[in-house]
């Protein structure tokens, strides 16, 4: 890491997933399907779509789409500083499915007035539990 940057790495968390791309599409890229394995929200996927997520106790984050490749990938930024981008890529086997939480900074402060540095933490031992969430019910 360059020390003229306080940038913290992506959470990456990789699975390949049982099922069939359309299903795995359908769970990440609805509000329907988020509901299920992540936070509820009104998510539509189209570019510039604004949508709140559910964060239960932390309120209401604001989102908004920034990329939508139907079958492939869908990225929103969420709250002030990270974006959130689901990759699938279709296997024989099943989808290979990619969540990448990306935004983190050393410097930063989230809305709630908590390091990055802590809250990455936490995500990252959090996102490794949802995607198995994710794994479940799209099987």
């Amino acid at each position: 890491m360059e020390s003229s940057s306080s940038a913290l790495p992506d959470i990456r968390e990789e699975l390949l997933l049982y099922a069939p791309v359309e299903k795995v599409w359908e769970m990440v890229s609805t509000a329907q399907g988020l509901g299920v394995w992540f936070m509820p929200g009104n998510l539509e996927p189209v570019e510039g779509h604004e949508f709140i997520l559910e964060a239960g106790p932390f309120g209401q984050s604001p989102c908004q789409v920034t990329e939508v490749l139907p079958l492939q990938k869908l990225s929103f930024r969420w709250g002030k500083d990270w974006t959130l981008t689901f990759q699938l890529n279709e296997q024989p086997e099943g989808t290979e499915f990619t969540l990448i939480h990306s935004g983190w900074d050393a410097d930063k402060l989230t809305e709630f007035g908590q390091a990055h540095a802590m809250v990455r933490e936490r995500m990252e031992q959090g996102w490794a539990g949802i995607v198995q969430k994710l794994a479940q019910v799209v099987k």
